[in-house]
């Protein structure tokens, strides 16, 4: 599991696989979330600029973020 913390109200989902560095670029993000196989909240996402809140979980895989307010 990767803890992400963040100090801003959302980060997009793009993104966030980018820095978590689970894409390599925000194409690959694109894709990967075009495919189906992005979950957040155990709820198939289909948006690939969706918000993603603290307390919010994002999985790819057998690979899961748990995005965290930064303290």
């Amino acid at each position: 599991m990767i803890s992400f913390e963040i100090d801003t109200e959302y980060i997009q989902l793009d993104k966030l696989l980018k820095v978590c560095r689970i894409a390599y670029s925000g194409g690959q993000a694109h894709d990967m979330v075009e495919q189906g196989i992005v979950k957040v909240n155990d709820i198939t996402e289909t948006r690939k600029r969706a918000k993603i809140r603290p307390g919010d979980k994002v999985q790819i895989g057998t690979e899961i973020i748990a995005v965290k307010p930064k303290k």
